[in-house]
């Protein structure tokens, strides 16, 4: 850790990665520890990393904008905590599995593409209507929506350089933080409030929902087991898994150098890719085991890790800065995707357990970040038991299918004049 003092007697602090994460370990056990005492904050299922990360947040947010102390988090670790994560997803991405449920998946696949029109349209028409480029409104659609603080990072650089928006890096990453603020705070007490309003049927309330999945025994769907913690997880079983999305991280980055050269995507799709070639080269070959437990313990920690760590470097004081249009821009993303997820996304998908993962993981994802989505639906799942089936698509549509739409999205609308 490296202090010293700025020209106007602000004291800076330089925590580098290994602090960085022991903070971020210490914020999600004293989130841990606050549900337990809280009882508002388990019952309404607001994740572990929120509750323990956002006070670190506030507090050096506080301290910054009070021109008192400023911290410089060293990203790296995160970085790849966040691309480990990701790898871990695209190593379940069985198409077997993606069979079982395709027409669900499809469905909501095109739904969350939908949102992403939309997100862009409102973003547009708010900065049109105030005077302002349009293309700050994209920046604050579902760049920074649909695509999180990754898209907000390739793409922000990207239309500051083709379309001259000045300050386009800012606008993205500062609604991504938004985003991500917004629907983790939301997106559990969303889903508790569904199960509760519609008496929804949980496989807490009704074992027998397990079976009706029809998810083949042999397919592996879980990512991060609900009772992985009363499993244990040994040497052998964490290295071999850790191995192979250490491999597949490492070929995953030249396949993402090659893409870039044609479509600015996030970092992460090249890993995803690879892992879930040789997942399914595991599936129908049978060459090769993919242990559960040892990949459960890695997309376990990885996801933990990564989100408390994103939430205790949020700068919140910026959001009181922000410019009106982009204030009101976010307000009414945040109004869009609380009526998208209330009629379309628990509406059309039948209303019931399936329903309510689906829609709390499509506002974490699409406000932010997959694991945003992930996390909220793991607050659920451990209170009212798993739902593989809406895990899985929830994975594969936030983190893979829709960032490569999205891109093309992006791209398309921003060369549009209006």
């Amino acid at each position: 850790m490296a202090i010293e003092n700025a020209a106007n007697d602000m004291l800076i602090v330089n925590v580098d990665m290994v602090q960085a994460l022991a903070l971020a370990v210490l914020a999600y056990y004293g989130g841990v520890w606050l549900k337990k005492k809280i009882s508002f904050l388990e019952r309404f299922s607001v994740p572990s990393p929120v509750v323990g990360g956002m006070p670190v947040a506030l507090v050096l947010s506080i301290l910054e904008a009070s021109g008192i102390l400023q911290v410089h988090f060293d990203s790296k670790l995160q970085s790849m905590l966040m691309l480990a994560f990701f790898t871990t997803i695209g190593m379940m991405a069985s198409l077997k599995l993606i069979a079982q449920g395709g027409k669900l998946l499809v469905c909501f696949l095109l739904a969350v593409t939908v949102l992403c029109f939309v997100q862009n349209g409102i973003g547009i028409v708010v900065t049109e209507s105030m005077g302002y480029d349009f293309h700050y409104g994209i920046l604050a659609g579902s760049v920074s929506m649909m695509g999180g603080l990754g898209t907000s990072a390739a793409f922000g650089p990207y239309f500051e350089d083709l379309y001259g928006t000045t300050g386009g890096t800012v606008v993205a990453v500062t609604s991504a933080t938004f985003g991500m603020v917004a629907a983790l705070t939301i997106g559990g007490p969303f889903g508790e409030w569904l199960i509760r309003r519609y008496k929804v049927k949980t496989p807490l309330t009704d074992p027998d929902m397990a079976k009706e999945l029809n998810v083949p025994e042999e397919v592996k769907t879980d990512v991060i087991d609900e009772h992985s913690a009363e499993h244990p997880s040994f040497t052998e079983q964490l290295f071999k898994a850790g191995g192979m999305i250490a491999v597949c991280m490492a070929l995953g980055t030249f396949l993402s150098n090659y893409l870039g050269q044609f479509i600015t995507l996030p970092g992460y799709i090249g890993s995803m890719i690879i892992a879930a070639i040789v997942r399914n080269i595991a599936d129908f070959t049978g060459k090769l085991q993919i242990d559960k437990t040892g990949l459960n313990a890695v997309a376990d920690i990885s996801l933990v890790l990564f989100v408390t760590m994103a939430i205790n470097s949020l700068k919140l004081h910026e959001l009181v800065h922000l410019a009106l249009p982009l204030v009101i821009i976010l307000l009414c993303q945040t109004i869009l995707m609380m009526i998208y997820a209330y009629f379309v996304l628990f509406g059309l998908f039948g209303r019931d357990y399936t329903a309510v993962m689906l829609t709390v993981g499509g506002i974490g994802f699409s406000m932010g970040a997959t694991a945003n989505g992930l996390a909220n639906m793991q607050a659920i799942s451990e209170k009212y038991g798993a739902n593989p089936q809406s895990w899985l698509i929830v994975s594969i549509v936030g983190a893979f299918l829709i960032d490569l739409i999205n891109a093309l999205i992006i791209t398309w609308m921003g060369a549009m004049s209006f």
